[in-house]
């Protein structure tokens, strides 16, 4: 292993099970080399395996001074073979402690939940429909925290909790759009020691009420018995 890599980011990925470790005794690419490699590159935009093995060419000068290589650069294949045999789950909690000492560094506390679709994940041979993901996004650093799937069967409002469980948000404000808006979530939040902003929209009628009642007579008195 190359000890020009940041130690930080080899301790968090240091649990992290190497799925060839039992099939191939004499592994040409070590493996956070190749992690190293494909994080860099799907910053850089990558979206599938060629564009690793394509970025890694663009870049080689540079990954060569960074890490070993004894045996070159890995190919798409070897991306390929490697990273889709990782366990998600094992890989999720090493990422998510990786960007949130990166977050802490930082001295972010804003983070942004929201839903997307991953682009070009869906499959017209096998009909399968494209996979929607729960992302966690630290805004004042522009940082990807975490993500996790959403079942199938299920929505955002069930996701949502298990991504906010596996993040430390301690004395962050979490910002979620109106699916969000949801005492459970909410509770998980103020368990994780974080503050909450939440859109509400007229969908959670009484809610919406008593918030909206509130805010009038606030305003009429001229907010003046608000802290």
């Amino acid at each position: 292993m190359c000890m020009r890599v940041p130690s930080s980011f080899q301790d968090h990925f240091a649990s992290l099970s190497d799925p060839r470790s039992f099939r191939t005794p004499n592994l040409r690419h070590d493996l956070i080399d190749i992690l190293v490699m494909a994080v860099c590159a799907v910053i850089w935009g990558a979206e599938g395996w060629e564009d690793l093995e394509d970025y890694g060419y663009a870049q080689a000068a540079w990954f060569s001074d960074v890490l070993d290589l004894p045996h070159g650069l890995p190919s798409h294949d070897t991306f390929r073979r490697v990273l889709s045999q990782l366990d998600p789950d094992e890989l999720t909690k090493c990422f998510v402690s990786w960007t949130t000492a990166l977050n802490d560094l930082a001295g972010g506390d804003i983070v942004a939940i929201d839903g997307k679709t991953l682009r070009q994940s869906f499959d017209r041979a096998t009909s399968q429909s494209a996979i929607p993901m729960v992302s966690a996004w630290a805004t004042a650093n522009r940082l990807g925290l975490g993500q996790v799937k959403v079942d199938d069967k299920s929505n955002e409002i069930t996701a949502i909790p298990k991504l906010l469980k596996i993040l430390d948000l301690s004395g962050a404000t979490v910002t979620l759009d109106a699916m969000g808006c949801q005492k459970e979530i909410a509770q998980v939040i103020t368990e994780q020691g974080a503050d909450y902003v939440l859109a509400l929209k007229k969908n959670h009628s009484t809610l919406y009420g008593d918030v909206k009642l509130f805010l009038d007579d606030a305003q009429a008195s001229g907010f003046a018995d608000l802290d």
